[in-house]
């Protein structure tokens, strides 16, 4: 259970902050960025939600993603740690990458298939996906990052990965379901001689 009594604890004004099990480091370390991206494509999907006029379904599914990306958080806030432990920290499962995919499947196939890629845009609600979408995929290099020099639970990254790919897919959807995707021509603007 969390409990904030005050905002601010002035225990990072030197330029360290606690990570979930204690443990001091510099608010530079790859952690605190790593689980600082996943906030970030958090607070793009409470964007989307507010700006997106979405179905009631597909906002249902965003809400049930934000609060997996706080347990994504609370998975790398504590580090992965060999033996016992004095509590059981919060961890992704293969349960919620799954979801993930069902979801996937479900939309695509209320789409046609794609015969080129498609630029980012549309409608507001598809352009806000996208967004969320490209912010998902910068979120995940970085927990890739992490993973070059610490052990990383292997479902987040594989729950941020799923995530771009179905961000991807419902911006189709809220694209009339891919009919309004606005088709990229490779070389359309290039001069020629």
């Amino acid at each position: 259970m969390v409990y904030l009594d005050r905002i601010y604890t002035k225990s990072g004004d030197a330029g360290e902050t606690s990570l979930g099990d204690g443990t001091r480091v510099r608010k530079t370390h790859q952690r605190i960025a790593a689980f600082g991206a996943v906030d970030e494509v958090n607070a793009v999907l409470g964007v989307v939600i507010a700006l997106g006029n979405l179905a009631s379904d597909m906002q249902a599914r965003l809400r049930h993603i934000q609060n997996d990306l706080f347990d994504l958080g609370a998975d790398l806030c504590i580090p992965e740690r060999e033996g016992k432990q004095d509590f059981e920290p919060l961890r992704m499962t293969a349960d919620q990458v799954q979801q993930l995919e069902h979801w996937i499947d479900a939309e695509t196939e209320k789409l046609e298939p794609l015969r080129s890629f498609i630029l980012p845009g549309g409608t507001p609600a598809a352009a806000l996906l996208h967004q969320a979408r490209t912010v998902c995929r910068r979120s995940e290099t970085t927990v890739y990052h992490l993973a070059e020099t610490e052990p990383v639970n292997v479902h987040a990254t594989t729950y941020l990965n799923r995530l771009s790919d179905l961000l991807f897919v419902m911006a189709r959807i809220a694209n009339d379901q891919g009919r309004s995707d606005i088709a990229w021509v490779p070389g359309e603007h290039r001069q020629t001689d």
